[in-house]
């Protein structure tokens, strides 16, 4: 399916529209659908007021439980689709303020206990130095050391108990030169770092061998639920739970191939020493 950015928001009012226009087609009060879903009247308002954005499982409950057409169902599951799909671009974002999305990734990873970073191409924030984060915005308007500054506090998440983290780099995510060399090897030495964290499964795919398969994009899996893909303009979020199943297929594919351990930490070091011969 075709998805246009500037429908993705809107299309929560309209499944919530939709969805209550089929419950009154049918003559049933939300007390009714509650209980031929197992939901409460509570969640069935919220979705129809559109404060909730139903999973596509929740909607097919409903449509079932009123008897919708079958052409009428592919419409609104088509829909439900959508409104659980968010597009935010970059020039929204830095308009906002950079340092406002690092608050929305920080009450993300709140929420969250199991994480699956999959880095292509550069170093993610929480597994960056101070430098590092700076050259990553060094394009971005306003305060860049308010962004940092969150960038690095963020970073505590990563020991917090009861929480777990993999992480897969690709050879390039990590030797990509976005500093000078002798600021890329103690970039280098942060990731030998953070693999030690005891919540932490850090992982590097060599470019070496056979590898077949082909990624496109960086991704990160939040607890099953939502996985968030960077493009070069901005970031889906996705939350059907097709879309989710597919990313987390995807990480155990590109898992596979990742050296982990005291044989990552190896890696990483002999790349680092790379950089120090070049200062």
């Amino acid at each position: 399916m075709t998805f246009e950015p500037e429908k993705l928001g809107r299309s929560r009012s309209d499944l919530a529209e939709e969805l209550r226009h089929q419950r009154r087609r049918a003559g049933r009060t939300q007390t009714w659908l509650a209980r031929r879903c197992n939901m409460s009247q509570t969640k069935i308002s919220n979705i129809e007021s559109g404060k909730l954005t139903p999973a596509l499982v929740d909607v097919e409950l409903i449509l079932d439980a009123l008897r919708v057409d079958q052409p009428m169902v592919a419409e609104i599951l088509s829909l439900a689709r959508t409104a659980n799909t968010e597009w935010q671009d970059d020039w929204s974002s830095r308009r906002r303020g950079l340092d406002k999305k690092q608050n929305e990734l920080a009450r993300l990873e709140a929420l969250s206990r199991d994480f699956r970073f999959f880095l292509l191409s550069m170093i993610t924030g929480l597994l960056s130095t101070p430098e590092y984060a700076r050259a990553s915005i060094a394009d971005a308007p306003g305060d860049q050391s308010k962004v940092v500054a969150k960038k690095m506090e963020r970073q505590r998440v990563l020991h917090e108990p009861g929480k777990s983290f993999t992480f897969v780099l690709t050879e390039q995510a990590v030797r990509w030169p976005l500093l000078p060399p002798m600021a890329m090897a103690a970039q280098l030495g942060r990731l030998v770092s953070v693999s030690r964290i005891p919540q932490v499964r850090l992982g590097v795919i060599p470019l070496g061998g056979y590898i077949p398969e082909r990624p496109l994009n960086t991704f990160t899996v939040y607890d099953r639920k939502l996985a968030t893909v960077e493009t070069g303009t901005g970031v889906l979020i996705l939350r059907d739970h097709r879309d989710v199943t597919a990313y987390l297929h995807d990480f155990e594919h590109y898992e596979r191939y990742a050296v982990f351990g005291d044989g990552c930490r190896q890696l990483l070091d002999e790349w680092s020493e790379v950089f120090t011969r070049q200062r």
